[in-house]
This record gives structure tokens, sequence and C-alpha cells, in this order.
């Protein structure tokens, strides 16, 4: 897959980089919060203008703030990005003066030889332009952009000179879509650890502070020529047990992140599993019908002679039996122990969620499966299933057709959807099945 420029929002908190970063996105990606110090990870999203694709990277910002425990992991990586970067758009508050420590920053950022855009935000009106755009000229600058992410003034202006300042050339052609594949769980499961094993590279800020990420983030990366977009995840816990307006924010991102996946990879922790929360997970990732995928993170610290992987998966199973249907992965994020497995397995149930059957073929089915297993209804009395076909994919969902009044009995109603489950391939996703009677 071809690389694409990178263009990187850098400045320190709170100056709109979030927002600059969805206005040019043309959508909400990064969360914006009134308090600073929302976006910790850099988060990257591939973005079209007038035919040119560039990767567009939001990031934490540069200078520390108060409550903010990780700030020198937060400034190390935004600097990181911004080295790596093909153009950096320079962000500063339009509605203060420039402080010292962004001058020295800003300078030196400049002294690397980076390309730089100066972008002047919460430009909000004509007489602010008229009476504050002197104070950011004295950076030595000629071309300042003064814009207002939020309210959309000379967002186009400086869209034409992102565009004009890329490298020459780069495709423009859309590339084969990546499997999204969402890393979720609860907090400190090991979820951003297992992101950046699979990346090779610590792409993501780890750290034993609950809640370490507060946004989705997107890492992209190739496996054999297909691509895949990990999607880590805020840790998700009771709102009732969060405090911080942040984590919540992240805590909601999360569960829309599962409905917009194409396979859900469920984070549990050896040590402690399966959680209360856990269930809620798993419960979130069934109501989704995406494809799921169990992970039993920090197998390396289990002692082999004394835990099994099939006593592990009973145990797991107990409590989460309502997605019994789903694979389980033993692995470690820390010593990289079976690791790439996650993305051999999503790619496998995303095809299994994909399946289209025949309807020749169900009834087929359906006639070996009445002979076998005369069907039930929930009163006891005999069942007559007429015909069945699918309605569609992801996820796999089936209308049968009953001769008897009254619904299916729900055990055997649950035997026939593991049935057709084995029979075709449906490995590891969801069945809906819509009973109707004649």
């Amino acid at each position: 897959m071809p690389k694409l420029p990178r263009v990187v929002i850098v400045g320190f908190p709170n100056v709109g980089k979030s927002t600059l970063f969805n206005r040019i996105l043309g959508r909400r990606k990064s969360l914006v919060h009134a308090d600073p110090g929302m976006t910790r990870d850099s988060l990257t999203a591939e973005c079209t203008l007038d035919d040119r694709r560039f990767n567009l990277v939001d990031t934490g910002g540069l200078f520390g703030i108060a409550d903010e425990p990780l700030s020198d992991q937060v400034r190390a990586r935004a600097l990181a990005e911004a080295a790596a970067a093909d153009l950096v758009l320079f962000v500063l508050d339009g509605k203060r003066d420039i402080a010292s420590a962004e001058q020295a920053l800003y300078l030196q950022l400049k002294r690397r030889g980076l390309p730089i855009l100066l972008v002047a935000n919460k430009f909000d009106s004509p007489r602010q332009e008229e009476s504050m755009t002197a104070e950011y000229y004295r950076l030595g600058e000629t071309n300042v952009h003064f814009v207002s992410a939020e309210h959309n003034i000379n967002i186009g202006a400086l869209e034409e000179a992102i565009v004009a300042a890329l490298p020459p050339g780069g495709p423009g052609a859309a590339a084969e879509k990546p499997l999204r594949v969402a890393i979720v769980g609860r907090t400190n499961v090991g979820k951003s650890s297992i992101v950046n094993r699979l990346a090779g590279d610590e792409r993501i800020i780890v750290s034993e502070v609950p809640g370490t990420t507060r946004d989705s983030t997107d890492t992209l990366l190739v496996r054999d020529g297909k691509p895949f977009c990990l999607v880590d995840t805020a840790g998700i816990r009771r709102m009732a047990a969060t405090e911080d307006g942040r984590e919540k924010a992240g805590i909601v991102r999360a569960k829309a992140n599962i409905r917009d996946a194409d396979v859900v990879c469920l984070v549990l922790d050896v040590q402690e599993f399966p959680t209360r929360q856990d269930a809620r997970i798993a419960q979130l990732a069934l109501e989704s019908g995406r494809p799921l995928i169990i992970v039993i993170n920090k197998w390396d610290l289990v002692d082999k002679a004394v835990i099994r992987p099939d006593a592990v998966r009973d145990r797991v199973f107990r409590k989460l039996s309502f997605v019994s249907y789903a694979p389980l992965l033993y692995i470690s994020a820390r010593t990289g122990q079976r690791i790439v497995k996650i993305l051999d397995t999503a790619e496998q149930l995303y095809r299994g969620g994909t399946i289209k059957v025949e309807t020749s073929k169900l009834n087929a089915f359906l006639a070996r499966m009445t002979e076998a297993h005369p069907p039930r209804l929930k009163n006891g009395a005999r069942a007559k299933l007429r015909y069945i076909t699918q309605k569609g994919v992801s996820p796999p969902t089936f209308i049968l057709f009953l001769g008897s009044k009254g619904p299916l009995s729900p055990t055997y109603e649950r035997h026939f959807l593991e049935s057709l489950r084995q029979e075709f391939g449906f490995t590891g996703t969801p069945l809906r099945l819509i009973v109707r009677t004649s």
C-alpha cells in the first residue's frame, strides 16, 4: 500500500487542534472537550483535498497542564510525530498573546528544517483580526493563516495552502479499504500495548494510570498485503465510577467504535477475568452484530503447570456463554506471544460474517435438521419448519417460516443457530434469526 504524506497538527493544549483536525477532515473524528488535555495519543485519519490524499494527524498538547500526569509522554509523542511529518500545522490561540514557550518551541521546530504552516486559530471576527494580527508576525513568518476552525472561517484558504505545500506527486486513487478492528476492554488490560506490539512501534502512550487512552486512536498497518486499521479505544467502565468528563467522552466514543468496527477484539486480563464489566462489553459486541475475538492477555504471567487453556476457556464461557461463538486467543502483548493471530483471526472472521448462502442449500440443511432433530415450540409441541432464506450479512440474518403457531423453543433455536454456524462456516460472528409463522 503506497505511503501517504503526513500532515501533523501541533500546538499547546486548548488552542483548537482537534477542532481544526475535524474541520479539515470534514467529520467529527477527534474528541473535543472544554478541558485541556483531551488528546493524549496521536490520532491519524486519511484525508483528501483537491484529489490529494494524505494522512492528517492530531497530537496532544506540547506543554504540561496541571492535571496531566503524562505530560512528558504526550509531548514526546507529539514531537516525534512532528519530526516524521511532511508538513506541520503549528496552531496558536488567536484569543491570547503568544507564550514565550510557544515561541521557543516554534523556533526549535524551524531549526530542524521542518516545513511549517503557522495557523492562528479562534479568529472569529474581523475586529479581532485587525487588533491581534501583528502579534503573530513577530515569529518571523510572512504568511500567517488566521482561521476559526469552529466557525469555518478562512479554512478554504488554509486547505489550499496545505495542498500546495505537500510533496509533489503521491498517490491519488483510493487504496484498498483497511479492515477495522476495534480493540476494546476494561481499563489497564493491555489494549494499547497490543496495538503497539502489532505496529512494531510505540504509537500509543502506555502507563499504569487508569484511563490513559482517552480518545480512540487509529493505527494503520499492512500484513501480507492486507491493510488493517487497529482502533485503540478508551477503557470502558461504569460512568458512575468516572469523574473526569474527558474520560466519559472517551467511553462514549469507545462504544460507538464497537458499532463501527468490522471486527471487535475484546481484551481480558488473565489475572482478573471475566468481570461483570467484561460481560457488559461482550454484550455490546453481541448487540453490534460484529464478529468477535476474545483475547486473554498477559498469558506469559501464567504458571502453565497450574492453569490450563481449557480451564480458562471454561471459566470465560461460564460467564460469557452468550458469546460462546467467539474464538479465544491466549496472547502476551509484552512478549509478542501469538499476537499476530489477532490479525489473521480478524480477517477470517470478517469473511465469515459476509458469507451469503444460496437458498437451495439452506433448505437442504433445513430438511436434514428437521429429520435429525425434530423441532419443538416453546410450549413443547412439535413444530413444522417450512422454509428458510438469508436476508442479509454482517451479521448474517435469516428468515425461518414455521407452519405452526407460537415461538420456537429457545433451546431448539440456539441449537439450530449453532448447527447453521458450523454447517456454513459462520465462525465468530453472531447470527440473527427472524421466525415467522404462516
